[in-house]
This record gives C-alpha cells, structure tokens and sequence, in this order.
C-alpha cells in the first residue's frame, strides 16, 4: 500500500460546485432540451471560487477524487477543464453514456463502492438529493450553496439522469 493509498478521499462535484453551469442553462430551459449543446459548453465554464479553494484546501491532506454525473462522452473536456483551472489531478467518476438513473443513486453507489476500502472524508456537492442521501448513509457532506439553484438542472439531475 502506497501513501496516497492511505490517505482519506475527499470527493468533489463539478457542475455548480466547482464549475459555475449559468452561461450553459438555457440549453435545458427549451424543449425539447439540447443536451448536446449543454455538454459542449462545459469547457466555458468559469471556475466557482468557493469550490476551487475547497479543493485546493483538501488536497493538504486527502486524495481528491471527482464525482459527477456527466456523461463519459464529456471525460476530454473534463480533464482538460480541471488542468486549466490547476486543480489536483484525481480519479474522475462519470456517468455511462447511456445511464438515465437519478444522480443521487449513481453518485451513491459510487461513494459506496470507494468507501468500502477507503476513508471518505467529506464529499461536496450542490445537488441537495445527493447530500441527503449521502448524509442518510453516514457520509460527511458539505453543500455547495454557492451558485443560484437551477429548477432545469435539477430535473435533469433527479428525473432524467442527465447530469
């Protein structure tokens, strides 16, 4: 076992935790909704300073591991997001592409399946779902409340399985 290996986890979200989504909403206020659009935008993102100092604050002493409900498909763009804004490099779980199930069951089957051999210190996300459900299974959990709720990204998330 190697030092990082020992080292507690602690799991950030992306869109609207680390990654402000606003500039990209008008995609999922249409119908029908153009989530190929909405995707393709992700690299625009401005970065949401509470959240980066949150990272960068917990990879003092933890693993940073990414969490989020986007589809595999946006895994380049991703990366690539999380270098430029000089963020700890970290394992980034996605969605299947073809995975429609609610974020708060893909995100907590994930938590799950990473505590059973690691430490999960805390885990930040925006979606309140999430972070009942996490709380609910005994995970430490801080909200981001730092971005105006989104009623189209939060169907998207809990209804459709999108994000």
């Amino acid at each position: 076992m190697t030092d990082s290996d020992k080292r507690p986890v602690a799991v950030f979200d992306l869109d609207n935790t680390l990654a402000d989504t606003a500039h990209r909403q008008r995609f999922l206020e249409r119908k029908p909704r153009d989530w190929d659009a909405f995707f393709a935008a992700a690299p625009e993102d401005p970065p949401i300073p509470e959240g980066i100092a949150m990272v960068l604050a917990g990879a003092e002493e933890c693993e940073i591991v990414y969490l989020t409900g986007r589809p595999e498909r946006c895994r380049r763009d991703t990366l690539a997001w999380l270098a430029a804004q000089g963020l700890p490099e970290g394992r980034v779980h996605m969605r299947r592409n073809d995975d429609r199930r609610p974020a708060r069951l893909t995100k907590l089957e994930i938590l799950k399946r990473l505590a059973r051999t690691r430490e999960i210190r805390v885990l930040v996300d925006d979606d309140e779902l999430v972070c009942a459900d996490a709380e609910r299974a005994g995970f430490s959990v801080v909200r981001a409340r730092w971005t105006a709720p989104s009623a189209a990204l939060k169907t998207a998330q809990e209804r459709e399985g999108r994000t």
